[in-house]
């Protein structure tokens, strides 16, 4: 019996129990490791997916968060930045007007009895064009002739008594002077007298005291007339003054009557004249004008963008012609004021009344610059920012530039675009709020 169990003990295969279950263990282990590795590949994948997913999101969003338009390249005008000289010079359109203008107004009103000339004809200083009448103006001058007149000729008897009273005196004195002269040499021969007694004392007494009274008198008389002189000047130059006032008055008077005839004040071509005959015109009411003949101004409009760089003796050319700037109107109108040139030495024959001519105004000088084509962009966004075309993606991106001077033709830029660049220069109106603009061919 113990045999047989120690024979069982002995053949109980432990080793190879150990070593199976050793194997056993290790397939098992592997299988896990294998299952890890795959779990971690595929947590990496799904990583990777999630975060591209997220980034071409983003991408979308910020794509959407632009404001953007789709247009066709046939609405639109592309043009390309270029180097070149810039002139400085606007072009603008100006109306031939006489040079010298002289309006004709009625100073008095009236009814017109005469017309003497047509419109349109050609007058010397002088010549009467228009005969009026005014009954109640006439009856006036009249009236107003008569005053006058009697006041000049109070004054006339006031400075006759004035002369009357100064030729007064001058006979006192004489008649003083005689008195004393006569009474000195009697007085000197009566004292002779008294010596001898010839002549009584008293009566020697009597001529000494009448000649002391008219020697008295002659001081007082002197006294009075330089007092009277005095005056009488004063009062004399008041007179004449007035005298000068009231004929004065009475030219004017005078004048108002012959106003009534309407004269040409100067040479020159008669236009604007529309009146009839029978018809009643009020004071101060225009009859017309009168233009100097073959002497013209150009007049023009600007827009009032190039107000501060427009001055007096600014050089401008029509044609061969040369003009300057002879005056400016500072009044803005409708976002434009006026200028007036004259020529500088001769004026084309050709040119007439109501002509409409094309000018080029003279900014600055020319120099060397980047440039781009002057369009309707300019008034959109006042040459802030434009849209730059990418030939790659077929869009255009707004951008921020600074641009200088501009004419007709093209803008100076200073600042944000490159030569070669190619901007649209078309109308922006509908693009203003606009980030970018997607191009279809």
């Amino acid at each position: 019996m113990k045999s047989s169990v120690k024979s069982i003990n002995s053949q109980k295969p432990i080793p190879r129990v150990t070593k199976s279950s050793a194997s056993v263990s290790g397939v098992a282990m592997d299988k896990k490791i294998v299952r890890a590795d795959k779990r971690l590949q595929r947590f990496l994948w799904i990583t990777v997916i999630i975060m591209a997913s997220a980034w071409v999101i983003y991408q979308l969003m910020i794509v959407n968060s632009v404001k953007s338009l789709t247009v066709n390249t046939k609405q639109i005008t592309v043009s390309i930045v270029g180097k070149g000289t810039f002139e400085d010079f606007l072009p603008v359109r100006a109306q031939v007007k006489p040079a010298k203008t002289l309006y004709l107004d009625a100073i008095e009103g009236g009814r017109v009895e005469r017309i003497l000339v047509e419109d349109g004809a050609h007058l010397k200083a002088g010549d009467l064009i228009v005969e009026l009448s005014n009954a109640s103006l006439q009856l006036n001058v009249l009236g107003n002739e008569a005053r006058v007149a009697e006041q000049l000729n109070n004054m006339r008897t006031i400075e006759l008594n004035l002369e009357q009273n100064r030729l007064q005196h001058k006979r006192n004195l004489i008649d003083i002077d005689y008195q004393i002269k006569i009474l000195k040499r009697q007085l000197s021969r009566e004292q002779e007298l008294v010596k001898s007694g010839a002549v009584a004392q008293t009566k020697f007494d009597d001529t000494r005291d009448t000649l002391q009274w008219y020697q008295n008198r002659l001081a007082i008389t002197l006294e009075s007339q330089a007092s009277d002189n005095k005056m009488q000047a004063e009062q004399l130059k008041f007179l004449r003054e007035t005298s000068k006032r009231l004929e004065s008055n009475l030219g004017i008077s005078q004048q108002n009557l012959d106003n009534m005839n309407v004269k040409a004040p100067v040479d020159g071509k008669l236009s604007g004249f529309n009146v009839e005959v029978g018809q009643s015109i009020g004071r101060g009411e225009r009859l017309g004008q009168i233009d100097t003949p073959d002497d013209y101004k150009l007049t023009a409009n600007i827009d009032e963008f190039y107000l501060g760089r427009v001055d007096l003796e600014q050089e401008a050319q029509f044609k061969d012609y040369l003009l300057k700037i002879s005056k400016i109107y500072p009044q803005v109108k409708n976002g434009q004021f006026q200028v007036d040139f004259k020529f500088s030495k001769e004026q084309p024959k050709a040119i007439r009344r109501g002509q409409t001519v094309s000018l080029k105004l003279t900014l600055g000088d020319a120099k060397e610059a980047t440039l781009l084509s002057n369009g309707a962009f300019f008034q959109d966004t006042g040459g802030h920012w434009v849209f730059v075309v990418s030939e790659v993606n077929n869009e255009a991106l707004r951008r921020e530039i600074r641009l200088g001077r501009r004419n007709s033709q093209y803008v100076e830029v200073l600042s944000g675009l490159e030569v070669g660049e190619q901007v649209i220069t078309s109308s922006y109106s509908t693009y203003k709020d606009i980030e970018r603009l997607g191009i279809d061919l």
